[in-house]
């Protein structure tokens, strides 16, 4: 066998390829630095008070804060009252977004928050312990100034308020306002229309206990976060440059082995199925969300996500661990399950979480599972445990390649009984090897980095901190530095064409056996492969 291109490459080359690979690798840092704006942003709105004066309240109505269909308006409660106006005939209205602006399907999805301004008054305090909100609110669009609002959503709604009073509850502190944490309200997985209308009403039922022990609530304020249309521009672009790139190397890595004379082996398999994976999850269909209205991109592109996180992680175990074996117990998937299970198993899990919220919100997106205390503590709970096992997973790991290291260390004592040249090219080779281990051992720690902070930065999201980001260089980075890793295995393990010491191989044959009467025959990729699965004769 002649061996795979990482063996029989000269050293020139590699270098020329390795930098050619960090240049990449710098431009996918800068693209997301230099070119694309942050990667989303968040827009502030006050609800404008308006006075419902039908009795029958009719759901078909909507009221506009401003414009030419402009509603009645109130300023505030005291008005209200001046008026003998019931809160039940009051509605939140806003629109979004601000006045003069339109909303893009580049946006790709839209996350509102929910901030209550409640005063303090001793006659209507907060209730101690479960104080719930029940809203009765809807949602509209239109893409036109003068058309009609059609509906797109309607439910009644409960949250949890959170609210703390920093000062002594006297007279003296009526007026203050509560400090309460921003709750999570509506997400849309696309932003199909360029004008959308919110209408909260506020029911009260003191015969029910609904919205009874609330407080006075004075104001409703919204914070809509949406992904910035520059930085979906960049994604879609870098997704359309990578996608035929790894594309053709997956074709031509796979044309390679076919081409041998032996089967594949597991390796080469999980190498393959690692580029599926990356084609899959490079395949720009987000261009189709521009011009339809598809509601579950966002699930869609999750369920790429864990895919791919799937099987980058079990890749890494096999790939470590192909190089520990003996040739009795490898190239079998089935050795792997222990490792490989609870990667799977994580994922499912993974799936099942985005589902009970994203799935509902399909049809429902004022659903959130964070609206109740058990929704919050297993939504948060998930969050740590995800982080501790993504730590746990990269110690692991880092174990597998000192372990893979003190093998081929061990298996260096037949080195010194060839000739010089040939003991330069096998150390050459190791060598080369380690490189690529800690390359692999690089890219894991950026990548368990990238989903605990990716999960956390979410999280922040629905706990309230909208103003937690992450730079879009940190996105651009890590997704180029994936695709040059899996572009790099590909080149690196794909059989080469050139034999190593052709003109030296009669007059070598000797210092073969010397490397090989320790070990039985192996068939693998490369020599190291072969090195590390040759059992030992006692």
């Amino acid at each position: 066998m002649a061996g795979a291109i990482i063996e029989n490459m000269s050293t020139k080359k590699l270098v020329i390829v390795g930098v050619i690979l960090l240049l990449f690798q710098a431009f996918s840092f800068m693209v997301g630095g230099l070119i694309a704006p942050s990667p989303t942003t968040a827009v502030h709105y006050l609800a404008t008070k308006c006075v419902d004066t039908d009795k029958h309240h009719q759901s078909s109505r909507w009221f506009m804060p401003w414009g030419p269909n402009q509603c009645h308006k109130i300023q505030d409660f005291d008005e209200a009252m001046s008026k003998k106006i019931e809160a039940n005939n009051i509605v939140f209205a806003v629109h979004i977004p601000l006045p003069n602006k339109e909303m893009s399907p580049w946006f790709q999805f839209m996350l509102v928050i929910l901030q209550f301004d409640i005063a303090f008054k001793m006659y209507n305090q907060i209730g101690k312990g479960n104080s719930v909100a029940t809203i009765d609110v809807g949602v509209a669009y239109r893409d036109d100034m003068l058309g009609e609002w059609t509906e797109m959503a309607h439910s009644i709604e409960q949250r949890k308020l959170s609210c703390n009073f920093t000062t002594t509850k006297t007279y003296e502190n009526e007026g203050r306002y509560y400090e309460c944490d921003l709750l999570p309200f509506m997400e849309l997985g696309n932003v199909a229309h360029k004008y959308y209308l919110l209408n909260i009403r506020l029911p009260v039922n003191e015969r029910n206990k609904i919205n009874v022990g609330i407080g006075e609530i004075k104001d409703i304020r919204l914070v809509g976060i949406h992904q910035n249309g520059g930085f979906t521009k960049v994604w879609f672009a870098m997704k359309t440059f990578l996608t035929p790139s790894i594309l053709i190397i997956l074709v031509w890595y796979w044309r390679r082995i076919t081409l041998m004379t032996r089967p594949p082996v597991l390796l080469e398999k999980v190498i393959f199925a690692l580029g599926l994976c990356m084609t899959f999850i490079n395949i720009p269909v987000e261009w189709f969300s521009v011009g339809f209205n598809w509601t579950w991109m966002l699930l869609f592109g999750d369920i790429r996500q864990g895919i791919f996180y799937a099987m980058l992680l079990s890749f890494w175990i096999i790939f470590c661990g192909e190089h520990l074996m003996d040739q009795m117990e490898r190239n079998r998937f089935s050795i792997y399950w222990k490792q490989v299970g609870p990667i799977v198993f994580g994922s499912f899990c993974l799936f099942i979480f985005d589902m009970c919220e994203r799935g509902v919100q399909l049809k429902n997106p004022f659903y959130s599972i964070w609206a109740s205390d058990v929704g919050t503590e297993l939504a948060m709970a998930f969050i740590i445990v995800a982080g501790i096992c993504a730590c746990l997973y990269f110690l692991f790991l880092c174990f597998m390649v000192f372990q893979v290291f003190r093998n081929i260390s061990g298996k260096r004592s037949s080195l010194p009984a060839m000739s010089k040249a040939r003991r330069l090219h096998y150390e050459g080779l190791i060598f080369r090897f380690k490189f690529l281990m800690l390359v692999t051992l690089t890219c894991a720690a950026m990548t368990v980095i990238f989903f605990i902070i990716s999960q956390v930065n979410e999280g922040h999201w629905h706990w309230g901190d909208y103003t937690v980001q992450v730079n879009s260089a940190f996105f651009t980075g890590i997704y180029g530095m994936w695709n040059l890793y899996v572009f790099a295995i590909m080149f690196l393990y794909a059989p080469s064409h050139k034999r190593y010491g052709d003109e030296q191989s009669r007059g070598a044959s000797g210092e073969d056996i010397q490397l090989t009467t320790t070990i039985t025959h192996v068939d693998g990729p490369t020599e190291i492969y072969k090195m590390t699965g040759k059992k030992a004769q006692e």
